[in-house]
């Protein structure tokens, strides 16, 4: 009796596991009957089904990340560039899913070519100043819409595509460097000239301004030195008027002091007058 319920306790467990399954908060369930998907569970939980004629799908229902490899790319202006860009998509109808691409594999060469094309679409109605300075976000935009479109027949939504990097090839960036270099040159250089120029008529209105200054002191100093010989004169006037002799011997006292110095030889005779205070 005790191996009976035995056995049919492990027959209602294996009964039990073949008939149900668990759908995970993060996936989606397709149960594929004889070959034909017959019902979708887009809620996890505990799930029923016939055993040995059921096969499972699951589909991942979170936020995905494709990223991809760097592709070419000819602007409006007729520039090649090296964009990489990547996307972030979800499954919305796992049904469309499981018959068009079966798989995330599946889903990611489908979005390889829907992105890449799109991508080339929007950047070739675009210069490469507008995509590399321009309004970078409006053009995303376009690409996330126009991608969203064409991938809503695999059951698929995606949700954003962004630029990675936008390159030149190696030879256009290359010319593309030296022309910059030489408008940079070209500009220096005009600043240069601007400079020395500026600074020709900063140095010429200073001597302008020194010759001025100079001729103002100068004429300054004349008018000072002439009232001070004129006041000295005055003076000596004045000195000679009270005391002529004293006058007189303090003028030759100085000639004597000027002309007298130290290694000195005057050959005069001693009756001249220029020796009578000598005497």
């Amino acid at each position: 009796m005790l191996k009976q319920i035995t056995f049919g306790i492990i027959g209602l467990v294996a009964l039990f596991y073949l008939t149900t399954y668990v759908v995970d908060k993060t996936q989606y369930a397709i149960e594929i009957r004889l070959g034909d998907p017959v019902t979708v569970h887009l809620e996890p939980g505990l799930k029923f089904k016939i055993p040995f004629i059921t096969k499972i799908f699951y589909v991942d229902n979170r936020l995905l990340t494709y990223d991809a490899d760097p592709g070419g790319i000819f602007t409006q202006d007729k520039k090649e560039m090296l964009v990489d860009n990547y996307a972030r998509w979800r499954v919305t109808d796992p049904l469309k899913f499981y018959e068009t691409v079966r798989s995330v594999e599946g889903a990611q060469a489908r979005l390889d070519d829907i992105i890449y094309s799109q991508t080339r679409e929007v950047l070739g109605r675009h210069t490469i100043v507008e995509i590399v300075s321009g309004s970078r976000n409006d053009i995303m935009t376009q690409i996330t819409k126009l991608s969203q479109e064409a991938a809503q027949k695999f059951g698929i939504e995606i949700t954003d595509v962004r630029i990675k990097r936008a390159d030149l090839p190696e030879a256009n960036s290359r010319a593309v460097f030296g022309r910059m270099e030489a408008e940079r040159r070209r500009i220096a250089k005009t600043y240069r000239s601007e400079g020395e120029e500026r600074a020709l008529e900063i140095r010429s209105a200073a001597d302008r301004d020194r010759i001025t200054i100079l001729a103002a002191a100068k004429k300054t100093s004349e008018e000072l030195h002439g009232a001070a010989d004129a006041k000295a004169l005055e003076i000596y006037a004045a000195a000679f008027q009270k005391d002529p002799e004293f006058y007189a011997f303090k003028r030759s006292h100085d000639v004597y002091r000027e002309t007298l110095q130290n290694d000195t030889t005057l050959i005069m005779s001693a009756d001249k007058q220029f020796f009578q205070y000598l005497r």
